[in-house]
């Protein structure tokens, strides 16, 4: 069947032959698929996640206040494979209902509370520690204010343009051309803002950097989906710029390496107890 051919049904009815690398674990329903407790280690601050875009913006703000002398915000870092299934688990469910990394909870807090989201948690821990979002009110609205552009915006390039660029089935022209065009519109926002700013919310480094770097900052630096020619990323050389400073500062390398369970060996933290984890590796 081809693009043209496909008429939607009346009631649309899931496809078992759909195909693509995360069709064996898709469903049109959420909830948990089998019983199975989450792990928890020594420290307050429990995360549960992998080393994908959305799962760095976490460690990246960890590592950074680590880096930044917040002792408290010291954690254990379990791996959920989401190829595997572990986000369905009945305690991941527990912490987040909509079974997606990261998620995060909080035992300095009685009873212990739940984050999730990962906007959601960098907003929580920036709170906590009163650290990487500005106090004064213009400043912290524009950080905001970009933070929740890529929460927004995020999803076209990676469920949009990555899924059908990098995992669909086949590559069909029509969904590629369609979100490599708005994928380009984000690089140009983002390369216009930064043209003029250190940073995203302006001078300093924040949240909305972190929650934005993974994403677009994987993408010119040509480590997510091997499209960097294909966007030809090239021409946006404000974004280059930040992107390489951004993946200069230890807290940005080490942030990458917590639950990464694929490539390099040496690159690989599976869980992170402490700054010895990393010691390990190297």
């Amino acid at each position: 069947m081809t693009e043209s051919d496909y008429t939607p049904p009346k009631v649309w009815s899931p496809d078992s032959d759909s195909g693509g690398k995360f069709a064996s674990i898709n469903r049109p329903e959420a909830g948990a698929r089998y019983d199975e407790e989450l792990p928890v280690g020594d420290h307050a601050l429990q995360l549960y996640s992998l080393a994908t875009p959305n799962g760095v913006k976490v460690t990246l703000l960890l590592e950074e206040l680590l880096e930044a002398g917040h002792a408290d915000a010291e954690y254990d870092a379990w791996p959920i494979n989401i190829l595997e299934g572990d986000q369905f688990s009945s305690g991941f469910v527990e912490i987040n209902p909509n079974s997606k990394i990261p998620a995060l909870v909080d035992h300095s807090q009685q009873p212990p509370q739940r984050v999730f989201e990962s906007g959601s948690i960098l907003l929580y821990l920036a709170e906590k520690f009163g650290a990487f979002l500005p106090e004064d009110l213009s400043a912290r609205t524009e950080a905001m204010s970009w933070l929740f552009w890529q929460v927004g915006s995020g999803p076209y390039l990676g469920g949009g343009f990555g899924h059908f660029y990098k995992y669909a089935p086949t590559r069909q022209e029509y969904p590629i051309n369609r979100f490599a065009m708005e994928t380009k519109r984000q690089l140009d926002v983002l390369d216009r803002r930064l043209a003029d700013n250190a940073f995203l919310a302006g001078d300093d480094y924040s949240i909305a950097d972190m929650a934005t770097w993974p994403w677009y900052g994987g993408l010119v630096l040509d480590d997510l989906y091997g499209a960097a020619e294909f966007l030809a990323v090239h021409e946006y050389e404000n974004l280059r710029r930040w992107a390489e400073l951004i993946a200069e500062r230890p807290a940005a390398v080490r942030g990458q390496r917590v639950n990464r369970v694929w490539g390099d060996e040496s690159e690989q933290v599976p869980e992170r107890h402490d700054a010895s984890d990393f010691a390990e590796t190297t």
